[in-house]
């Protein structure tokens, strides 16, 4: 029986690992762990309650933060649908000076979880828009400049993001203002404006 529970825990804790830390009572479930069992964990703090049927290792609390731990709990959270993207994209990207206070993702138009933590964007995204990173995905920085352009909220925090794409190679003027026009009249004016306070 130790040997099982030892199993189970290293399975998990593999799971884990590529979250940093965080995993699902599903995951959990696929482990080996029942819901009795994952009910004694978090009572006895083994485990850390992070949300509904949502647990991360007391482990990975105590190690230094790369800053995008929030990004994958709320991947988890959206069972793996929800990109990060927007303003959070941005800061993911260490382009500008972003840094919302709410968590900007895009999901698919059927989802249906809501929290005050984060801001929802409704949106079907194609591979090309996404990029994957350990235990989350978030918009490319090309997709990321035009829907912050389209979303119109702040155009300080676009001009700079955009300077600095450009100064890095990450985009080049004609990609950025194609995307745009792909996207929309609002974001090709966002990106305009941006590249106008260039010059």
């Amino acid at each position: 029986m130790l040997r099982d529970r030892t199993d189970s825990r290293a399975a998990l804790w593999r799971t884990a690992a590529g979250q940093r830390g965080y995993f699902t009572a599903a995951q959990a479930v696929d482990a080996g762990y029942s819901y009795q069992a994952q009910r004694y964990h978090a009572q006895h703090g083994n485990w850390l309650v992070i949300d509904r049927a949502l647990y991360r290792f007391r482990e990975f609390s105590d190690l230094p933060g790369e800053g995008d731990e929030q990004l994958v709990r709320w991947s988890l959270w959206s069972k793996g649908r929800a990109v990060v993207s927007h303003t959070t994209a941005l800061a993911a990207h260490d382009l500008g000076t972003a840094n919302p206070s709410r968590i900007h993702l895009t999901v698919p138009r059927g989802f249906r979880q809501k929290s005050d933590a984060v801001i929802l964007h409704r949106a079907e995204l194609t591979e090309s828009d996404v990029e994957e990173r350990m235990g989350y995905r978030v918009t490319t920085p090309l997709r990321a400049l035009t829907e912050c352009a389209e979303d119109g909220e702040d155009q300080d925090i676009l001009d700079g993001a955009v300077t600095e794409a450009l100064a890095q190679g990450i985009v080049s003027r004609r990609r950025l203002l194609h995307a745009a026009q792909t996207l929309g009249p609002r974001a090709e004016l966002g990106v305009e404006r941006a590249l106008g306070a260039m010059s």
